[in-house]
């Protein structure tokens, strides 16, 4: 299994467990597997849905600041991997 960086986190919501996620290269895609990486945070899941300015998408490019609901805390200058199976 491969990663590729596709962005950073920028912030965190704690209460609806969000990230809002600047994405900085390639794409990422609903139901793509993620790897959130960083000084305190590490763990892998599904992408299960998306928000861009609060309306829901199944894809985001470079230049797209999305949500992402995150099943554990993700902090600030983490950075988002997307799995692939290469």
């Amino acid at each position: 299994m491969g990663e590729q960086r596709v962005g950073t986190v920028t912030h965190y919501f704690g209460k609806p467990h969000v990230a809002i996620v600047d994405i900085t290269a390639g794409e990422l895609r609903v139901g793509d597997t993620i790897r959130v990486a960083g000084a305190h945070s590490d763990f892998t899941q599904e992408v299960g849905s998306m928000e861009l300015e609060h309306a829901p998408v199944d894809s985001a490019k470079v230049g797209d600041s999305v949500g992402i609901q995150v099943s554990e805390r993700a902090r600030e200058h983490d950075d988002v991997f997307r799995v692939t199976s290469d």
